[in-house]
């Protein structure tokens, strides 16, 4: 199981490319004269984002207010630039984990490779995480984990409109919108 380990990366951001709506999402690590970059999907970084928010949120509760975690992002640690080139997927990522090491005041985050395994012949391919699979793992100071999340969160909105009826995202075109009984929804 090839584990791509980060602790602690130079560089560790959510990106996307391509035009909204045919977007592809990554997580991008860079240290020591390397990188890996795993794929991923939207809602997968939008739910990390959401993770880590609630994770530092915890630990700064139980602490008192004593832990070493921002309540927000530190505008230093803020990072505006596209992913570094070139995109080159290590592996695409299944199931993801978050923890706090105490010890070094730390967010562990870890992203598993997910597998495809065939069935029997009649079945489809299923995707399943396994246990040989690639793994990033990557430490980040608490500070960093906010700006992890801000600047995903930001790549998350950064897609296409929301629909104001049925908040379904909007095509150039439009789209079907279901508050509208299958009537093409204005764009604008």
């Amino acid at each position: 199981m090839p584990v791509f380990d980060y602790d602690p990366p130079e560089r560790f951001v959510a990106g996307a490319v391509g035009q909204p709506g045919s977007r592809a999402f990554f997580l991008q690590a860079r240290g020591h004269g390397r990188m890996t970059t795993v794929g991923l999907e939207k809602f997968q970084v939008a739910v990390l984002a959401d993770r880590l928010d609630e994770l530092l949120d915890e630990v700064l509760r139980r602490s008192g207010g004593t832990a070493p975690v921002p309540a927000m992002a530190p505008v230093e640690l803020s990072d505006k630039a596209p992913l570094d080139q070139p995109i080159d997927e290590d592996f695409r990522v299944g199931t993801m984990a978050l923890a706090w090491d105490p010890e070094t005041a730390q967010v562990v985050i870890e992203a598993q490779e997910i597998t495809g395994e065939e069935g029997e012949e009649d079945e489809p391919e299923v995707l399943v995480d396994r246990p040989d699979s690639a793994v990033l793992r990557v430490h980040i100071s608490a500070a960093e984990a906010r700006a992890f999340t801000k600047r995903a969160l930001e790549v998350v909105s950064a897609g296409r409109p929301p629909c104001p009826l049925c908040g379904q995202p909007l095509d150039a075109e439009g789209h079907i919108c279901v508050r509208l009984n299958g009537h093409r929804g204005d764009p604008t």
